[in-house]
């Protein structure tokens, strides 16, 4: 599936009769990267190819149920979009194959289906979990009340709800996301239900004798505060990372001469981040029907602590083994497992095993057989947990950006979705060889969710880096030391609001300045031990809601001028500075409002120029935006013509050619060579991924790409850095080949059970229209040593040789070759160019190029 119009899959179901296999597009969970998709997908040759089969507006499948006899009928259970209300969700049925579909469930604008399963006894018996969610940028409600249990008895064509009321199970607007699972004992189908409970727990009453906690300062009173043990108020400063400067003598001081009230130590804390996390929610509960869901009844005695803490919604799915319903497997950060029905839960995750929980199999035909998937990747069990094999050969990384740097060969580092920073060699191509030597060239340096890195290239060992909402870490790769730097806001402020992708930003100009982005720029002279905040708030100031919101996500430094500075925002401004955050300009004049500001990135080549790059998917508005300014930002002209309805994630400038861009977008990789006037794919072999973030390396031309959803990729630049409009203008341009080192490997193999050694030698070649290329090779004599054919494409053309020649021409070659020059047969009995220079010429429609071939 890596060449369709989207990647993000919700679920797969596979007809193994017929070997078709249904994809239904959009991930099912509601996350910050939960990606659209555009229906469902359906393969009739084992996934060799895919047709589109309808659902556009779908965006997020729940769950794809197949008929058990008729290969035609099938449901959908879809969630809808993800940011904006829309009526295309609910449960769909087709009796046709995809061709044709009927929405045979909607609840509401907001509620689409997020779970679906079939009566194993009985097809036409079919069960539904609805769930209301609305998402915004700043604030996502998690439940509602049509969040709901539904049953049909009539094949999925009508529905009746057979929750909340008098049955048992919730059916408040605290209702939240559902999984449904069951099992079949004795004849008798076994629901089980498990819900993400948001209405909220009753107030524990806290013993004198505790620690202090946060809440109690939010109404508490001057005189009150003045009462408090100074060793109590010490503990709750050092246990909240107060800065130092704030002792309880301190404190106490501020609040008696009235420099503040006591709700300021309240309000230091509560961020959005704090308010997700301590959000006191019922959270996760498991419920059991055992007369098809008439009623249904809690398994369980009190909360189901630590499985979901208070974000459910990225969760809340069971599964139950197929003929055993006391056996009882609940995911959320960790994976739970119950062998008396849900009365009690023990924890199964291993050491090889990730957090965070999304799949579950259970074999029902060998017991203890589970596989489950997670957000580390993938992890079989044969004795149903205690011990778990990890499989995670398939390079499905989802970075959220990529960095290089300097050393020898260069080092590419990373940040990745719930998988910390990574660094490695450029050398390295994704292979499972290491798990025979235990020598894995990649190295974790940061935990958390991995976000965005930068390296000083003075010594190519000092790092920063860190992980979600501007946790961030000046990092001594060498030695592992690590120094939190994060810039703290002053007691009687508000918090400082960092994005989730906190923007960081190392000056070019001297490697000691570094910018980091809350609400505000931060700016250090002395390598992030100390900040200075260098700008006043540059968003529209923040929304109240669980997200962080009104934050900094992108900030750049002209490589031209120290402190011509730039900012956008998740609100969609964006600001410069001409003076080095001395004050700072609005440049927002005809740019769209509302829209998240992806990259702003001044020119390496014009010191007035800046590129923008704008991203409308918190809207559910995929157009491409794209911008560049020749006035530091005053006047925008969009260069997004081109570029299809695809969210762009990121703009970069070539630092050599300034008439190259390079463009990420949420299905692939853009480049233009006329600065934005036209575009075109830059895929190659590259699969059709979200690209996150685009680095090129100065000294080898190197272009990495950081992916969301298929890890690294590299490639090279050298050949498009010179497609100017020069060499656009010759019918055939055939470009240098780097010199080959003959081996003597070549043809042969250390053994017969392994192929021969074959040389590959690439060839680049540029055609102004297709055409059938002549490719022949000749020695400094001008002896015609080899020739083939090839079919060119118009525009860059990649071609492969090994080299190999005839024998005849071989036999003459030796005849005037040195007896310690010549050269022999190979095992695989074909003759190979010897060390020399020969002309490589390639010739079409009655043109040609040329360029030598070296080989040492």
């Amino acid at each position: 599936f890596d060449n369709e119009a989207v990647m993000t899959i919700g679920d797969i179901a596979v007809d193994w009769e017929s070997n078709y296999i249904w994809v239904g597009t959009g991930e099912n969970n509601s996350s910050r990267s939960s990606f659209a998709g555009l229906g469902m997908y359906l393969s009739k040759d084992g996934g060799k190819t895919w047709e589109h089969k309808g659902l556009p507006e779908s965006h997020h499948i729940g769950r794809i149920i197949l008929h058990p006899t008729d290969p035609n009928t099938l449901w959908v259970a879809a969630l809808g979009h993800l940011y904006s209300p829309n009526k295309e969700r609910g449960i769909y049925k087709t009796t046709d194959g995809g061709n044709t579909w009927t929405q045979s469930l909607f609840v509401n604008e907001n509620a689409g289906a997020i779970d679906l399963m079939v009566d194993p006894q009985n097809p036409t018996i079919l069960y539904a979990a609805t769930w209301e969610r609305t998402r915004r940028s700043w604030n996502f409600t998690e439940a509602g009340e049509g969040s709901g249990i539904y049953k049909s008895a009539d094949g999925g064509d009508s529905w009746q709800k057979i929750s909340g009321g008098k049955s048992g199970f919730p059916g408040t607007s605290g209702t939240g996301r559902i999984g449904l699972s069951c099992s079949v004992e004795n004849g008798q189908t076994i629901l089980f239900a498990v819900l993400d409970n948001y209405d909220r727990r009753a107030k524990e009453v806290k013993k004198e004798t505790e620690g202090l906690t946060k809440e109690q300062f939010r109404t508490m009173s001057d005189e009150k505060f003045s009462s408090i043990d100074n060793e109590k108020l010490q503990e709750f400063l050092e246990d909240n990372g107060f800065p130092k400067k704030y002792s309880a003598k301190k404190v106490k001081s501020m609040i008696l001469d009235g420099t503040m009230k006591p709700v300021a130590l309240l309000e230091y804390l509560e961020d959005a981040n704090s308010l997700l996390f301590d959000t006191p929610v019922i959270g996760a509960e498991l419920y059991r029907s055992d007369d098809n869901g008439t009623n249904w009844s809690k398994t369980h005695e009190g909360f189901l602590d630590d499985l979901f803490y208070s974000y459910g919604y990225y969760f809340a799915q069971v599964r139950t083994h197929p003929t055993n319903p006391n056996e009882v497997y609940l995911f959320g950060v960790p994976v739970i497992r119950s062998i008396d029905g849900g009365k009690t839960f023990s924890e199964i995750n291993a050491d090889n095993v990730h957090s965070d929980h999304h799949a579950c199999w259970i074999n029902p035909n060998r017991d203890g057989h589970v596989i489950i998937g997670n957000d580390g990747g993938v992890n079989i069990s044969y004795d149903a947990g205690e011990h778990w094999i990890k499989c995670n050969s398939p390079a499905v990384g989802q970075f959220y950006s990529v960095t290089l740097d300097n050393a020898t060969p260069y080092n590419i580092y990373g940040g990745l979705q719930d998988n910390g920073v990574w660094k490695g060699p450029s050398n390295y191509k994704a292979r499972d060889r290491w798990h025979a030597t235990g020598q894995y060239p990649y190295e974790g340096i940061s935990g958390g969710d991995g976000m965005q890195v930068a390296v000083d290239l003075r010594d190519n060992n000092t790092v920063y880096t860190g992980f979600q909402f501007g946790n961030y870490f000046r990092i001594d790769v060498e030695n592992g030391d690590r120094k939190y730097i994060t810039p703290k806001h002053e007691l009687g402020e508000r918090p400082l609001r960092w994005n989730w992708q906190t923007p960081i930003h190392l000056s070019v100009h001297n490697q000691d300045i570094f910018y980091m982005g809350s609400n505000k720029v931060h700016r250090s002279f002395n390598q992030a031990d100390d900040f200075e905040t260098i700008s006043k708030d540059l968003t529209k100031g923040g929304k109240k809601g669980d997200v962080a919101f009104g934050t900094l996500t992108s900030i750049h430094e002209s490589p031209l001028k120290f402190g011509l500075l730039y900012a956008g925002s998740d609100d969609g401004l964006v600001h410069c500075s001409m003076n080095a955050g001395q004050s700072w300009t609005s440049c927002n004049t005809g740019l769209p409002t509302d829209r998240w500001v992806v990259t702003v990135e001044a020119s390496a080549h014009k010191k007035s120029r800046v590129y923008l790059a704008m991203n409308g998917y918190r809207w559910d508005d995929f157009n491409a935006y794209l911008y560049v300014s020749e006035n530091y930002g005053k006047d925008w002209k969009s260069i997004a013509t081109g570029i299809p309805a695809e969210s762009v994630n990121v703009i970069h400038e070539d630092e050599k050619n300034e008439n190259i861009l390079y463009v990420g977008t949420d299905n692939g990789l853009y480049i233009s060579l006329d600065r934005g006037d036209s575009w075109q794919s830059f895929q190659g072999n590259l699969p059709a991924v979200s690209v996150h973030d685009v680095a090129i390396h100065s000294k080898t031309e190197d272009i990495v790409l950081g992916t969301h959803g298929r890890s690294f990729w590299k490639g090279s630049v050298k050949a498009i850095r010179q497609m100017d409009n020069e060499l656009l203008a010759e019918a055939i341009h055939v470009f240098d080949v780097k010199k080959i080192r003959r081996n003597s490997f070549w043809g042969n193999s250390w053994s017969q059970w392994y192929e021969p050694n074959i040389p590959e030698v690439d060839i680049l070649v540029y055609a102004k229209q297709a055409s059938q290329l002549k490719f022949e090779i000749k020695n400094e004599a001008g002896l015609s040593i080899s020739t083939w054919k090839a079919q060119a494409k118009e525009g860059l053309n990649k071609f492969t040789t090994d080299l190999s020649i005839p024998e005849a021409v071989a036999k003459k070659l030796n005849a005037k070759l040195n007896s310690k020059d010549k050269i022999k047969a190979a095992d695989n009995k074909q003759w190979f160019l010897p060390i020399g220079k020969y002309e490589l010429i390639v010739t079409g429609n009655g043109n040609s190029n040329s360029t030598n071939i070296v080989i040492e």
